[in-house]
């Protein structure tokens, strides 16, 4: 009786909604922050930050900043977060993101100090170990050439590979089993095999497997012929190890491509893993990645659907019974709580959220869903590493900064009026931090809703989830208490009768058609076009000098609407600002229309010609005598400063608008002082400045407000 009582109360208990900190209830029968018993390993929530590289190592190894970054989300709550994207085994797998050199002895001490780091926090830390295969370059590294089970090349690297020899793959499992006593120094708790897209999935896809013999796939072979390679490294690993680490396996579970690794080979491979008795937990995958579509498709973007292999993932834990993870679009704790509830997930995996917004798990643990930053899938984070960059977050500029940037902010010193003129990207950041850190905040805005250019941005299906960036700021200045002045153009005057201490500019600007040695009077902007202010015309050239994204938003318009379009660019590749996971969409709507693309052209003077327009063509490339006979022409040449009202502030201000550059790469506070009658501090911000990007504009507030 008293047992059944005590039972109840204890039920009881569990359920209610124990009050945070400002007043929200935490709902403590969350499923995503359920413990999680993985082999001997007490994760403390269902949420994971899955292998990722963010390509921030130096010389290979993972140092301050790669710890800073781990231990930011390690910090607030994270249950297991995986380390690199991946580390490499092997001298002839040469990392094409900055990889971790896991091949590397010296590795050893770095990743100890990333490990301790975060288990202080209570999380658990793994890494990703792999060969790339052919999924790599022969000029790169040691200038060995890249291996593969054919000498089929991947479009996505270009190499041909050297078909493995016998001596190959025995150096390469003991590489592997190298790699992996390494990690067992190093303390880490456990270590996933990639095999997606890389040297193992080469050896199952019977697309990427024509070798003869034991792990071959030529002439129909067996399909654990093909599976033996991975087999055998894990058996090699084990022998290392021994049962005491974590052991697990990333992989597709269905190439979804003609020829390729079909879904019912994938579940048979699921199953021959947990027969082993090796694995541990199975991370699953569907797709492939070796062209900029697939990739895309496998890690879709913004404009994309969310979690659209949920569901395949939850098929293979069914089939095995095997604790199994997954990521893959699944941006919000909405769509996370629904995998673990419905017993698709074990774990959940929420890698670019955690790059948008590190505290999101201590955020839902206070109760505080509503201030986490979303993830709006912009995916500059990936595409900057697959161009040889890192991987920053278009709307968190701390992020990949830790040692310098902070994602909280500590109240100020001194309480100062602020004036911030401008409700876009920058000024909505500058007012979000400022006013954070308790200060009194204004906003200015010439027009009747925030959003400045990301609104117009936004206007398109493909990008509306850019609207979140500016949501997300606005409703944070609205918790702060800013207050908003909408449909104010301001002057001086409005300025100087808030009494400043320091005034933001925060204009942003406007596109630059002037650019044709004549006739400029007979061209739109894209703008023009995304507005509605301008139709499309039947017959349509865009010069886009600029390379970004108004110009193919533009284009997507002008060709559903039912027009001919030539987009034509002087650079050797259209587009080069959208980088290549952001391409693919584009790309697969254009080429459905009657859309021409044309290089190493630009348009130098548009004429009249009786009703429609003449365009005279020419060349970096040499002399061209070409034209073109359309009836409109569209040009994307970036933005102009809209600058007017800094310049009438500049000789009233203190510092005579003088940004000290030292002190705002090194994150000091601004001490300029050129005008003892100065009434206030003027800066200038994002595209007020020079027509940037997004990420420009928020990290110039970042590192402007966070000391001001």
């Amino acid at each position: 009786m008293i047992r059944g009582l005590l039972a109840i109360a204890i039920s009881l208990l569990a359920s209610i909604e124990i009050p945070s900190e400002g007043g929200a209830s935490v709902n403590h029968n969350d499923p995503l922050l359920e413990p999680y018993q993985l082999k001997h390993l007490q994760l403390k929530n269902r949420i994971m930050i899955t292998s990722h590289e963010p390509a921030y190592p130096q010389d290979g190894m993972p140092k301050q900043r790669y710890r800073a970054y781990h231990e930011e989300r390690a910090k607030a709550g994270v249950g297991l977060t995986m380390t690199a994207g991946s580390a490499t085994v092997s001298k002839d797998s040469p990392p094409v993101f900055n990889n971790i050199l896991a091949y590397k002895d010296e590795v050893v001490p770095w990743l100890s100090e990333l490990t301790d780091a975060c288990h202080q926090h209570g999380t658990k830390v793994m890494i990703q170990l792999t060969h790339l295969g052919r999924r790599t370059g022969w000029n790169k590294g040691d200038w060995l050439p890249a291996v593969s089970p054919s000498h089929r090349r991947e479009p996505a690297h270009r190499a041909f590979p050297k078909q493995l020899e016998d001596w190959d793959i025995e150096r390469i499992i003991r590489d592997y089993a190298d790699a992996a006593e390494r990690m067992a120094a190093a303390g880490m708790d456990g270590i996933e095999l990639q095999a997606y897209g890389h040297l193992m999935d080469q050896f199952w896809s019977p697309i990427t497997n024509t070798m003869n013999g034991p792990y071959g796939g030529a002439n129909h072979a067996p399909l654990q012929n093909r599976v033996q390679f991975t087999l055998d490294v894990l058996t090699a690993i084990r022998q290392r190890i021994g049962d005491e680490m974590v052991l697990g396996i990333r992989y597709t579970a269905d190439e979804a491509m003609a020829g390729g690794l079909s879904a019912t080979e994938g579940v048979a491979i699921s199953k021959i893993l947990k027969d082993t008795g090796q694995v541990d937990f199975l991370n699953v995958i569907r797709g492939h990645i070796d062209t900029d579509a697939a990739l895309t498709d496998v890690i879709p973007i913004m404009g994309m659907k969310n979690a659209p292999h949920l569901d395949f993932a939850g098929k293979v834990r069914a089939a095995t019974g095997m604790p199994t993870f997954h990521a893959g679009k699944i941006p919000d704790l909405a769509t996370a709580r629904h995998a673990i509830a419905s017993g698709q997930l074990d774990l959940v995996g929420m890698t670019r959220a955690h790059m948008a917004d590190p505290h999101l798990i201590q955020k839902l643990m206070q109760g505080r869903e509503q201030d986490i930053r979303p993830c709006v899938g912009a995916n500059y984070c990936l595409d900057r590493i697959y161009q040889a960059g890192d991987a920053l977050c278009m709307h968190n500029a701390a992020t990949g900064r830790e040692l310098t940037m902070p994602h909280t902010f500590s109240k100020a010193e001194k309480i100062k009026n602020l004036v911030i003129v401008g409700a876009g990207p920058a000024g909505l950041e500058a007012a979000r931090i400022a006013a954070e850190r308790g200060h009194k905040v204004t906003v200015l805005e010439a027009s009747p809703k925030e959003g400045g250019q990301l609104r117009l941005a936004a206007q398109t299906p493909r990008r509306k989830e850019l609207m979140s960036i500016i949501d997300w700021r606005m409703q944070q200045c609205l918790k702060h208490h800013v207050s908003f002045e909408f449909n104010c153009w301001a002057q001086p005057d409005d300025i100087l009768r808030q009494q400043p201490d320091a005034v933001i500019i925060a204009t942003g600007g406007m596109p630059n058609t002037d650019v044709l040695s004549q006739g400029n009077d007979l061209v739109v902007s894209c703008w023009d076009i995304l507005a509605g202010d301008v139709k499309p015309g039947k017959n349509v050239l865009i010069f886009d000098d600029a390379g970004d994204h108004p110009a193919l938003q533009a284009a997507e318009l002008i060709a559903q609407s039912g027009a001919k379009l030539e987009i034509m660019t002087p650079d050797r590749s259209f587009a080069p600002e959208i980088m290549a996971m952001n391409l693919v969409p584009y790309m697969r709507s254009l080429q459905d229309l009657d859309v021409t693309f044309s290089v190493t052209y630009r348009v130098d003077k548009v004429e009249r010609e009786q009703a429609q327009l003449k365009a005279t063509l020419s060349s970096d490339y040499g002399v061209v005598n070409k034209h073109r006979i359309i009836d409109q022409v569209v040009v994307n040449h970036g933005t102009l400063p809209l600058e007017a009202l800094y310049f009438d502030l500049k000789p009233m201000s203190s510092n005579a608008g003088e940004l000290d550059q030292d002190a705002f790469i090194n994150g000091t506070p601004q001490t300029v002082k050129r005008n003892d009658k100065g009434q206030f501090q003027l800066f200038r911000i994002g595209d007020a400045v020079a027509a940037r990007n997004v990420h420009a504009a928020i990290y110039d507030a970042l590192r402007l407000m966070k000391d001001i």
